[in-house]
C-alpha cells in the first residue's frame, strides 16, 4: 500500500506519509468506538478466551510495527493502540482470568511482529549473522499458533484492502 501511495504521489512523500498516517489512525479509531464490537467481546456468547487475548494482542502490536517500519506511526495510534488493549485486558481480566498470566512477554509478540515484517518486506531473517534461506519459519516457534496465526496475518495483509491484517478483529464484524 505504501508503494502505491508513493507511485501516486510521487515527488510529494510527505503527503503520502500523512495520508497513510490518518487512514492507520481512521481504522483503528473505528475499531476502538465501535460498541458493537466491543459488547461482543465483553458481554457476547464467548468471552475473549487465553487465545484470542493473545491474538487480539499481538495483532494491536503488529500495527504498531508496521506503522513504524513505514514511518507513520504517530503518537495518537501509538495511544489508541494502547487504550484498545488495555480495554481488552480489562474485558478479559471481568471473566475472571488474569491476563498477565495468559500473555507472553511483549519481546514474544515483538518478535513475532518483526519476523512478519521481514516476511512482508520478502527479506529472510538472519540468524547468527547468516541469513536463513532454506526455510520461512525458521525464526518462529512451530509450537505456538499465534506464531503461526501471525504468518497467516502477513500473508493476508497482502490481500487486504485496507493493509491491516486483522483476523480476529475482523471475525467478529
Amino acid at each position: 500500500m505504501a508503494n502505491i501511495a508513493a507511485e501516486m504521489f510521487v515527488g510529494r512523500e510527505r503527503f503520502a506519509t500523512l495520508l497513510l498516517m490518518r487512514l492507520t489512525e481512521t481504522v483503528i479509531l473505528w475499531i476502538s468506538e465501535d460498541q458493537s464490537f466491543w459488547d461482543d467481546i465483553e458481554e457476547g456468547p464467548r468471552p475473549l478466551g487465553p487465545l484470542g487475548l493473545q491474538q487480539f494482542y499481538l495483532d494491536m502490536k503488529f500495527v504498531v510495527c508496521f506503522a513504524s517500519n513505514g514511518r507513520y506511526l504517530s503518537r495518537n495510534l501509538q495511544r489508541i493502540v494502547n487504550e484498545i488493549i488495555t480495554k481488552a485486558m480489562s474485558a478479559f481480566s471481568a471473566t475472571g482470568m488474569d491476563p498477565y498470566r495468559d500473555l507472553p512477554e511483549d519481546e514474544w509478540f515483538n518478535e513475532i511482529c518483526q519476523d512478519a515484517m521481514e516476511r512482508l518486506s520478502g527479506k529472510p531473517k538472519e540468524i547468527n549473522g547468516e541469513r536463513e534461506l532454506s526455510s520461512p519459519t525458521a525464526s518462529v516457534s512451530a509450537q505456538s499458533i499465534s506464531s503461526i496465526i501471525a504468518l497467516i496475518n502477513a500473508d493476508l495483509f497482502i490481500a487486504s484492502p485496507v493493509g491491516i491484517p486483522f483476523i480476529f478483529v475482523f471475525s467478529h464484524f
